[in-house]
């Protein structure tokens, strides 16, 4: 029996809960100050722990300088050593952790104040050593940690030793009690800074929020939506690129729309004239055989030149769209008036250039100015002027193309710049595509097109395409030579206020 195994892609696998962005916020956060607080208390205690040390060895030296001090004054008389102890007992009063013992032979002879350690048989055999060499030692007793300091001292006959017995552990237990209040004051400081740091990061992140409540909600069907602005920082700009995303999918969503509708009303026709006339041949008739055959062609043609032209303005939409490089406007104007020359019989002309260099693809401007001019030809006869031309207005490089037919009516201005416009005027045919990829070049450069409505000896359509930020003012065939001709067109209003005019026109023969 055949078995079936069920495969599970990526995208299929349940979602995984995690840990929310302000949890881990307020984790790094506490971490943080954990850490700072933690370090800093150890740095404290520590420096505490070497101060103390420090101040008990201070204190050391004081009673041994002292004690030396009082041996050179009492020297002359050489007294007796346990009466040297005795008279240093009875001038000093040691401090609460400070034991004084005065060491004769082998053991204590006089102490201050009275403690049981001197007479404990086990710090006796520790301190031993220390009165004949002298030197500080460290003890672990009963007591706890001990710091002993010894200084030899001699009389005639008698050897001897002023001990100095320090209790380390009564200083370090205030030192402790200071650092265990520092931990809970530290502690609730830390409970303080996590709540204001979840309570921050919640009010940080609520636009984030926003922003993925509003995505999860928004269809295909519902792209209307868009996020509240507030405030001037990383998380507004956040939501303003949010919304302009939105508004960027809504236009192609509506666009690809539009695109199908279009396309399959435009593609309807002609697939209805092949299946009428497929399902009314008579494949026994030679002769309708062959004009069905040709109609049919004919038909098959104008449906692929459809889908070509769809093609290319879907791909307008596309980043690799242009392929820019420094284009050379006189060499590129020159190049299509050429090309534009096999198109038909007319007066094919050239009316001023401008030597700059724009960031462009020559290819569909090539592509977008024999557009035009194909045009034109459709509505001029032989022996109409059709002519090129290029000029600097406000830093764009306006390319135009006019013709000396008949114009575009009123009417029909707005209306051939949309996917499928046709004019309404009797002759107009074609798919009504041709204008709309104009416009997409155009656009896809960075600039625009548009009928020039100042224009009233025929048509002129101005495609615009705009200068490297910082160019120089560009020169003008215009400028060597002062030939009457048509007044060069406006820039689109929305660049220009009040709308220049360019310089005269010069002809040249092609």
């Amino acid at each position: 029996m055949a078995t079936t195994t069920e495969h599970r892609t990526p995208d299929a696998r349940p979602p995984r809960p995690g840990v929310s962005v302000r949890v881990r916020i307020t984790a790094a956060v506490a971490l943080l100050v954990a850490a700072t607080l933690a370090g800093a208390g150890a740095l404290v205690y520590v420096i505490e722990v070497q101060r103390l040390d420090d101040q008990t060895a201070g204190e050391v030296e004081q009673e041994i300088g002292e004690f030396e001090a009082l041996a050179a004054s009492e020297g002359r008389s050489e007294p007796d050593l346990a009466e040297l102890f005795r008279t240093f007992m009875l001038r000093n009063v040691p401090d609460d952790d400070e034991l004084l013992v005065g060491w004769v032979g082998d053991g204590p002879v006089f102490y201050s104040p009275d403690d049981d350690l001197v007479n404990d048989e086990t710090f006796k055999d520790q301190v031993r050593p220390l009165v004949d060499d002298g030197g500080t030692a460290r003890f672990a007793t009963a007591d706890g940690e001990l710091l002993v300091s010894a200084q030899p001292v001699r009389r005639g006959r008698q050897t001897g030793a002023l001990v100095v017995v320090n209790y380390l552990d009564e200083d370090r237990a205030e030192l402790r009690d200071t650092m265990r209040t520092y931990a809970i004051v530290g502690l609730l400081s830390l409970l303080v800074i996590v709540g204001a740091a979840f309570s921050l990061a919640g009010r940080l992140l609520r636009p984030l929020r926003a922003v993925r409540e509003t995505a999860d909600e928004i269809t295909e069907t519902d792209l209307s939506r868009r996020l509240p602005l507030s405030g001037n920082d990383d998380v507004t700009a956040l939501t303003r690129t949010f919304n302009g995303m939105l508004d960027r999918l809504e236009a192609a969503f509506a666009g690809q729309r539009q695109l199908l509708d279009d396309a399959g009303h435009e593609l309807r026709t002609p697939l209805t004239v092949l299946q009428g006339h497929l399902e009314l041949l008579d494949a026994d008739d030679p002769a309708e055989v062959a004009e069905t055959r040709e109609l049919l062609l004919d038909e098959v043609d104008r449906m692929a030149r459809l889908v070509d032209d769809l093609i290319l303005l879907a791909k307008t939409e596309r980043p690799d769209f242009l392929d820019v490089a420094g284009v050379e406007v006189t060499a590129l104007v020159e190049s299509v008036a050429a090309k534009a020359a096999g198109l038909g019989d007319r007066a094919w002309t050239v009316d001023e250039t401008v030597d700059v260099v724009v960031p462009a693809d020559a290819q569909r401007l090539t592509q977008a100015l024999l557009q035009l001019a194909h045009n034109a030809v459709k509505h001029t006869g032989p022996g109409d002027a059709v002519a090129f031309g290029a000029a600097c207005v406000d830093g764009l490089v306006l390319l135009w193309v006019r013709d000396t037919g008949p114009g575009v009516a009123p009417a029909d201005r707005e209306r051939i710049f949309e996917r499928f416009g046709r004019g309404v005027a009797p002759d107009a045919d074609g798919f009504g595509l041709g204008l709309s990829i104009v416009t997409a070049i155009a656009q896809a450069h960075g600039g625009d097109a548009w009928l020039d409505a100042d224009y009233l000896d025929g048509a002129r359509f101005v495609v615009s395409v705009p200068l490297p930020e910082g160019h120089p003012g560009p020169r003008s065939s215009a400028d060597d030579e002062r030939t009457p001709g048509p007044p060069g067109p406006h820039a689109p209003p929305s660049a220009v206020d009040p709308e220049p005019t360019l310089p005269l026109a010069v002809r040249q023969e092609v």
